[in-house]
């Protein structure tokens, strides 16, 4: 895996990128495991450039190739995920239901927490039946950041 870390309003953050897809995107660059090396490939430059344009209101969409790892259950809440659009969320239930899975509210809450490539995938758009902000891998300080930049720009 190829890695490069890039600054953000939220903090350094690193996206890792394996044959030309992006595969991870760490929230902290202390996630990052020790021993991969950092390397500017194409790919990793343009999810840089990418992320800058969702930083600054101008991108409300990403157009980067990605390959997130996980099960069939994990790649259609991923998949869900990224059909939220900009600037809304859905709650667990609904996405559930929108996967064709209305009891697996706690499952895709899971799927959710294991999502490889947050921001891209927009795993930060999904909050509790009520409104609250629920947990994120980067803390909901982190979620609330993003869901504020996003109402901001909308």
């Amino acid at each position: 895996m190829n890695i490069l870390l890039v600054n953000t309003p939220l903090g350094e953050m690193a996206l890792g990128e394996e044959r030309g897809k992006i595969t991870r995107l760490y929230l902290g660059a202390q996630d990052v495991p020790a021993g991969i090396r950092q390397k500017p490939t194409p790919v990793l430059k343009e999810a840089v450039r990418q992320l800058g344009q969702y930083f600054d209101g101008t991108r409300k969409t990403f157009d980067l190739p990605i390959q997130p790892r996980g099960t069939a259950f994990q790649q259609s809440v991923w998949q869900a995920l990224c059909d939220i659009p900009y600037g809304q969320t859905r709650s667990y239930a609904r996405l559930a239901a929108q996967i064709g899975s209305p009891k697996a509210c706690r499952a895709v809450g899971m799927a959710n927490h294991k999502n490889p490539i947050p921001i891209i995938i927009p795993c930060h758009r999904v909050v509790g039946a009520d409104g609250s902000l629920t947990g994120y891998a980067g803390g909901t300080d982190m979620k609330k950041a993003l869901l504020d930049l996003e109402s901001k720009y909308k």
